[in-house]
């Protein structure tokens, strides 16, 4: 079956997404959700509002169900996939770039860490993180709240109020990220050259857009 134009939410100086239904299920995106035109949604597939999907994200909800909740953000390259558990993103989850995430569950404002990989039956609490290019196993349990990493992941330690600050602080920025990708972002031709006096992005301390100058 080939694959569906739709709108790419309220952008239209984007290419319109592409997604592919399976078995007649077509994908559901929330059109607060930004979703990059180089992102791939397969079948079974239900991102929430005021979700970021990264380039190259790929989504494949051809086995089991694909639940994304409100705010996470899926970062570039990221693989998610089921078999027959269906998967669960919880809220405010944020996702490392080329993390893969199979058949599993995160709780609500987890962060998956870089490259990590959460395999099927794998559970992890509620404000968990997980490090980058770690190995959750089968069937394991991340307990709420803590840090695990390493291959395969081991716990690491508790975490402080502070750390539970920097993570929703983090998360935050990609939140700010959805509608400055809604607004702003635009397909173009780059420039043969950098043009005299340049302007830059800036950002506070953190990590939140201030504007250009």
């Amino acid at each position: 079956m080939s694959g569906a134009q739709t709108s790419n939410s309220a952008n239209s100086r984007l290419p319109e997404l592409t997604v592919y239904a399976v078995n007649g299920i077509v994908p559901v995106v929330d059109p607060s959700t930004f979703v990059h035109p180089t992102a791939v949604l397969i079948g079974d597939v239900i991102v929430g509002p005021n979700c970021f999907i990264g380039p190259n994200a790929s989504l494949r909800g051809d086995f089991g169900r694909i639940v994304v909740g409100a705010g996470v953000n899926i970062q570039d390259s990221c693989c998610v996939h089921g078999s027959c558990n269906d998967t669960i993103v919880g809220d405010d989850a944020h996702i490392g770039h080329g993390a893969v995430i199979h058949a599993c569950e995160l709780k609500r404002n987890v962060l998956i860490g870089i490259n990590s990989t959460i395999m099927d039956l794998a559970e992890i609490g509620e404000s968990a993180i997980v490090t980058a290019n770690a190995f959750v196993k089968i069937g394991d349990k991340v307990a709420p709240r803590t840090l695990v990493g390493g291959i395969p992941a081991k716990f690491i330690k508790e975490l402080s109020e502070q750390d539970l600050v920097k993570k929703v602080n983090g998360t935050s920025v990609y939140h700010q990220l959805v509608g400055r990708c809604h607004e702003t972002m635009t397909a173009c031709e780059p420039l043969a050259a950098e043009e005299p006096g340049r302007q830059r992005m800036t950002f506070a301390e953190s990590g939140l857009y201030t504007g250009v100058e």
